[in-house]
Formats: C-alpha cells, sequence, structure tokens
C-alpha cells in the first residue's frame, strides 16, 4: 500500500529531526570544558583575574599555539603526578602568551596590560586537575568622568577552532569598580562589559541554556525516549513536567554549592537514565502492546480504542487519578529521579558552585528557563510528528518509534559503559 505524500513527508522529517541524535558520542560533557575566572579590582586601575583551566587541555593548545614541542612532551608526562607546575614554571613564556592572547581586559575602550603575579598551582575539581594563574591587567589611572569605568573582559580560552573540544564556557564572577555578579562568556558571545543591562546579562544565561541541551546530545536522547514513550500528549506533558521539577530542583541546590556529587557518579547514571527509559518502551512493545497486530489497534492520536484493545487483552484496567494507572506512576517516578540526577549534570556543566547570591540566582535561574524553552520547542516539532503518523500510518508510527527507542538504548548503554571506565 502506498503511502500519502502527508504520510510520507511526516517520516522523512522525523527521521531528519530524530536520527542525528543517535549518532554515537563520548556523551555532552565529554567535548565540552569550562574555565573560571574570578575578577577584582585591588587597586585603581588593574584588574585582578584568577584563572583557573584544565590542565592537559592548557598543555596541549598552548604546546599547538606557540608550537612548543618540549611543553607538550614535558607537561603530558608530568599529568596526575602532582608536579605538574614545574612544566607549567618551565615553559611559562608558552602559558602565558596562549592565555593573554585569548583572555583579555579593556577598560573604557583602552587594551590593559597583563602580567603574571605570583606562580603557577594546581587545584582538582572533580577529580579533574586545573592550572590556576593569576594575571593582574595594568589598565592605569580612570578617567575622572564620574561615570563608572567600562571593563569589557573577553575569552577565546579554548575555542571550538583548536579542534580539542566544543562549547568551552567561560564563567566569570566579577567584583569590578563596584559593579559585581556573574557571566557567561562562550564561543557565540565571547565577552561581556561590566556597563550592560541586565537583561544582556541575563540573555547569556538564557542562551547558554538554551545551548547546552540543544547541542548536548545525552539530555536531548533522553527527551528523545520520554516523546517516543509517551502514547498521548498528556503523557510526554506529565513526564516533561516531572523532568523538569526534579533537574531545576537539584540544578539549583549543586549550584549554589548546597548539595554535590561526584562527575564520575553523576555521569554514568544520566548515560543510564538514557537506556533505561528508551528501553522501558522497547520491553512494552515486546510484550505484545505493540506488536504488528497492535498498529491495527490505534485509534486517535495513536491511542488504543477500547473494544480493539479489549480483543487484544490490552485493556488499561485499573486506571486511577487524571487516568493514569500504576504503571504510568511508576514511570513518572523513574522520570523524576533520573530528573533530579540530571540536574547536578546541569549544574556541574555551568560550573557554579557559589554560597547564595540574588544575582547568582536569577542568572540560574534564566540558565534553566533558556532549557525548558528547548525542551518545550523540541516536544512541539516531534510529538505532533508522531501523532501524525500514528493517526496515517499506524503501523510505521510503531515500527518508527521501536527503532528509535532501541538505537537510544544502545547509545546510552554504550556512554554508561564509556563513562563508567573512563574511557572516553
Amino acid at each position: 500500500m502506498r503511502r500519502s505524500p502527508t504520510v510520507a513527508a511526516a517520516s522523512a522529517l522525523l527521521a531528519f529531526l530524530l536520527l542525528p541524535a543517535l549518532a554515537p558520542s563520548a556523551g555532552a560533557h565529554g567535548f565540552t570544558s569550562t574555565v573560571y575566572a574570578d575578577a577584582s579590582t585591588p587597586e585603581p586601575g588593574v584588574v585582578r583575574t584568577e584563572l583557573a583551566l584544565e590542565y592537559d587541555l592548557l598543555v596541549v593548545s598552548a604546546a599547538e599555539y606557540q608550537d612548543d614541542r618540549a611543553f607538550f612532551d614535558e607537561g603530558m608526562a608530568l599529568w596526575e603526578t602532582g608536579e605538574e607546575p614545574t612544566a607549567l614554571a618551565a615553559h611559562a613564556d608558552t602559558v602565558l602568551g596562549y592565555v593573554t592572547d585569548r583572555f583579555q581586559v579593556t577598560a573604557d575602550g583602552a587594551a590593559c596590560a597583563p602580567a603574571q603575579v605570583g606562580g603557577f598551582e594546581i587545584t582538582d575539581r572533580e577529580g579533574v586537575p586545573y592550572a590556576v594563574l593569576v594575571l593582574d591587567h595594568a589598565c592605569g589611572a580612570p578617567a575622572e568622568t564620574g561615570k563608572p569605568v567600562d571593563h569589557e573582559v573577553r575569552s577565546t580560552l579554548f575555542a571550538d577552532d583548536e579542534g580539542y573540544v566544543t562549547g568551552t564556557t567561560t564563567i566569570l564572577d566579577y567584583e569590578l569598580d563596584g559593579a559585581a555578579g556573574s557571566a557567561a562568556l562562550t564561543q557565540h558571545t565571547p565577552s561581556f562589559s561590566t556597563v550592560e543591562h541586565w537583561y544582556e546579562r541575563m540573555g547569556h544565561f538564557f542562551v547558554l541554556g538554551a545551548e547546552h541541551l540543544l547541542l548536548g546530545p545525552d539530555h536531548l536522547l533522553f527527551l528523545l525516549a520520554l516523546i517516543v514513550g509517551s502514547r498521548r500528549l498528556r503523557d510526554v506533558v506529565l513526564a516533561a513536567t516531572s523532568f523538569t521539577l526534579a533537574h531545576s530542583v537539584t540544578f539549583l541546590l549543586a549550584a549554589l554549592g548546597v548539595v554535590s556529587a561526584p562527575a564520575a557518579v553523576v555521569e554514568p547514571v544520566i548515560a543510564l537514565s538514557i537506556a533505561v527509559v528508551a528501553a522501558w518502551h522497547v520491553w512494552g512493545m515486546w510484550r505484545g502492546r505493540g506488536s504488528p497486530s497492535h498498529a491495527g489497534a490505534l485509534g486517535h492520536e495513536g491511542v488504543l480504542e477500547p473494544a480493539r484493545a479489549g480483543r487484544l487483552g490490552l485493556d488499561r484496567a485499573g486506571q486511577g487519578w487524571a487516568g493514569l494507572d500504576r504503571a504510568d506512576w511508576f514511570r513518572l517516578a523513574v522520570v523524576f529521579a533520573f530528573g533530579l540526577v540530571h540536574g547536578l549534570g546541569f549544574a556541574g556543566a555551568l560550573g557554579i558552585d557559589e554560597p547564595f547570591s540574588w544575582t547568582l540566582l536569577w542568572s540560574l535561574l534564566v540558565f534553566n528557563v533558556g532549557i525548558e524553552v528547548v525542551q518545550l520547542g523540541i516536544i512541539a516539532v516531534v510529538f505532533p510528528l508522531l501523532i501524525l503518523l500514528r493517526r496515517r500510518a499506524p503501523r510505521t508510527a510503531l515500527w518508527t518509534g521501536v527503532v528509535v527507542a532501541a538505537g537510544v538504548t544502545v547509545v546510552g548503554l554504550f556512554w554508561f559503559g564509556q563513562r563508567l571506565f573512563g574511557l572516553g
């Protein structure tokens, strides 16, 4: 039987939207990096910044940027030995040449001259060695204009074009001439000005949240597993709401430093959650609820018509509040539990673990709004296409869901093993 043009178009568009998400990858966080920058003004005309950068990335990027092969050899030989500062100090010109070219400060449009203060140190962030160095940017005496100095900070550290990581975020905490707050510098918004309006600063965090979900394959696949495993719009809305509430709670608590969990635990569990939620749908199909014969029983919006469901022995007896049975409630509970873990992943990606402040809280909330807008947008695009397929071609819709869920399960299990054993 020939499919109608509408069904064919829906199938093609659905495949276009879903299949790229199944491409194997080390995960959303394996190819990203976070740089931490704390900027202050210890005296008029000077901006002091403490920078923390992933040690191995710094060695690789600086060695290539400055064509210093010896630094690469020595630096990597000392990685995770506790002797990393020795290699950094021996090749200080290489390190500073790279860092100062890609982290710059201006005051009222004039470039500030950088100089290192003290030596190099190594600190640990969730099991990852970070190189710490302090720079003083001499900006000259501020002009007596009566206006606050416009300090602009620009960071292109570990940029995408270097080819080592994608999506580096520089988290800037600043207290400069009376202006204080947080900013997120990314590939698309690499600079920040202390005289920006509040809505411009919040816009940076909104975009960062949107990018994190849109460009993060693990969270995308989890959402995809929720969508293909939902029979009705109500199901996907309730599941997405449960996920949102859960990850919002732990995201805010973790980012504010109230709760914490090591990335070595969080990342494998996130990958496992993807596999579990997707496999749940495949298991339901295997048990006969979605066999090929089941396709003919699908009615409006892909829901089993009662009479046909009864003949197939698939009627949903014992439904409770809001038409949810025990299996539905259990699914929501599982999604909520995994959402709590995903919130820790969101917080780890943002890289903020400071005490409470209203500025920080608003930044975190806007970041979360960016995540939710993209999440709702994906549901609004993908789920109607599934509904269209279920109405026009139930069998095609059935097998599309099974194939996608099976693919998501395999990828999730692959990531789980990779992250559990540190193979990424």
